[in-house]
């Protein structure tokens, strides 16, 4: 293991709690073996430190930041610039520093694209998408989809009226290609038969709540390629009935390994090593699921 020197290079997590996190050991493996000379370290910062905790890290020798729950949206007050997909998307998880001057991104939405491209095996663009939920995710997501060029995008949340918001803005701020869909499952069926791909953007399924479905079993068709945001456990239920039904799935875990190797890039300017970073994400879930 190299130790951090006065030349060394910070890259700071920011959330409340961290004890979960997989980003050190995923990022630290990397640097490690490709030389560099960074350090990837987590921060606990409650709401009420985080302007003095971000802003006395900033002047120190920091490269870069992650921000996780709860402080994804409250950042972007102590941002000097934020990139137009994060502003859009209205939170930000991946902070540049340069000269001096801090620029949030969000990969979030990048990094569950990536993932479904490379597990499903299915390009975005020209697809119709079924998406559940309009949260912090649900929305990169959403907003993302739109960027990428998808034909439509079909928003389902338990409140309607929260779907409808984020279909507008959609509409309104990229392009018009954003429809909602009432959380009864007649309506969503019909309308899923028509869809390339089902994404389960809500927290549904997550450990320890492994028994609850985002959706009724009857809604997954065949022709599906389904992906679930969570990743805890690895395979959820959802995925593991989507499955059994032949459709091609899509584990949540690689959105999380994906939006960090976009934010590698862009703090080091240096391709990531995605099978150091998958390795080691997987190696640390499956201690914790056995655990």
């Amino acid at each position: 293991m190299n130790y951090p020197t006065v030349t060394t290079k910070f890259i700071i997590l920011l959330g409340n709690p961290l004890g979960h996190s997989i980003s050190p050991p995923m990022h630290n493996r990397v640097f490690e073996k490709l030389g560099l000379d960074y350090c990837y370290l987590p921060v606990q910062v409650t709401s009420e430190n985080l302007k003095t905790v971000f802003t006395g890290l900033s002047k120190m020798n920091v490269a870069g930041f992650n921000v996780t729950i709860p402080h994804k949206i409250s950042i972007i007050e102590h941002l000097d610039t934020v990139h137009p997909l994060a502003a859009t998307i209205g939170a930000v998880n991946t902070i540049c520093v340069k000269d001096g001057k801090t620029i949030g991104h969000n990969t979030d939405g990048e990094g569950f694209i990536q993932s479904l491209e490379e597990e499903g095996k299915i390009s975005v663009r020209n697809k119709r998408i079924f998406l559940l939920g309009c949260g912090g995710a649900a929305r990169a997501i959403a907003i993302t989809l739109a960027f990428r060029g998808v034909e439509e995008i079909f928003i389902c949340n338990r409140t309607l009226a929260k779907a409808e918001a984020l279909a507008a803005e959609i509409n309104e701020k990229i392009r018009n290609c954003a429809k909602t869909v009432q959380a009864l499952p007649e309506y969503q069926s019909e309308t899923i038969k028509l869809c390339d791909i089902l994404v389960n953007g809500t927290s549904l399924g997550m450990h320890p709540r492994v028994e609850e479905l985002p959706i009724s079993e009857e809604c997954l068709f065949k022709h599906l390629v389904v992906a679930d945001i969570v990743y805890n456990p690895h395979t959820t239920r959802l995925l593991a009935l989507a499955h059994s039904k032949g459709c091609k799935i899509v584990h949540g875990l690689g959105m999380l390994i994906y939006q960090g190797a976009a934010g590698f890039k862009l703090w080091t300017g240096v391709d990531p090593l995605i099978p150091e970073m998958t390795e080691t994400a997987y190696a640390l879930m499956a201690v914790r699921q056995s655990s």
